[in-house]
């Protein structure tokens, strides 16, 4: 079944919006970004490799206490080679832009259409 006139529309602002709310979320979540930091990648991989040779010892002389230990270690050096430290001038969690106020804001494209939705719905009610 063909959609009418109407609700081609809709659902062309409904995807303009998404694409908008898209990019906004793409911004932001790009400012948060830093540039990697080689030394400490080098650092946790290292780390790691030292925690896989813990792991094998362990399983070599069949100690499991060396093998979990070994699996911690490793485990910690994957995650310093992998997560980005915080530097001066990033953005953090509180400078990401928060939704407007209710009072000072127009209505939003989900305000139109539950009023459009509330208004139908009291149309074919009566």
């Amino acid at each position: 079944m063909p959609l009418s006139e109407q609700e081609q529309r809709l659902l062309e602002e409904m995807e303009r919006s998404l694409y908008h709310n898209d990019a906004d979320f793409v911004a932001a979540v790009g400012k948060r970004q830093g540039r990697t930091s080689y030394r400490m990648v080098v650092l946790g991989v290292l780390i790691a490799l030292v925690g896989i040779a813990v792991i094998v010892t362990g399983v070599a002389i069949s100690l499991p206490i060396l093998g979990i230990a070994g699996f911690i270690v490793m485990f910690v050096g994957v995650l310093l080679a992998f997560t980005f430290p915080r530097r001066r001038g990033m953005a953090g969690p509180d400078d990401l832009p928060h939704e407007r106020s209710s009072a000072s804001a127009k209505p939003g494209f989900m305000d139109r259409l539950n009023e459009r939705w509330d208004k139908r719905q009291d149309d074919h009610g009566q």
